[in-house]
């Protein structure tokens, strides 16, 4: 099994896209995956995923939307000043 590797995004750091189908929009980090090196960003990657009712615990099936994890390398720090993408994290 890998190590996991040392990032410098954390939960709750505002980030913009630099890469992919949501590059150029901006969020916050809501989960952190350091041995996967992936961040997930609400409102970014959004995808639709079918799942099965389950009687069980009373869930109804059908489309939800969630957000998927997008690799760190893809996001920046976002820089309030300037509203642009930074390599460091602002202070």
């Amino acid at each position: 099994m890998e190590t996991a590797t040392k990032m410098k995004l954390k939960k709750g750091d505002q980030v913009v896209v630099i890469a992919g189908k949501d590059k150029g929009k901006t969020g916050t980090i809501t989960k952190v995956s350091p041995s996967t090196n992936k961040v997930v960003v609400a409102g970014i990657n959004v995808i639709k995923k079918a799942t099965k009712p389950n009687p069980q615990t009373g869930e109804g099936g059908g489309l939800i939307e969630k957000e998927a994890p997008i690799h760190a390398s893809n996001v920046m720090f976002l820089d309030p000043a300037t509203g642009k993408g930074t390599r460091k994290r602002p202070q």
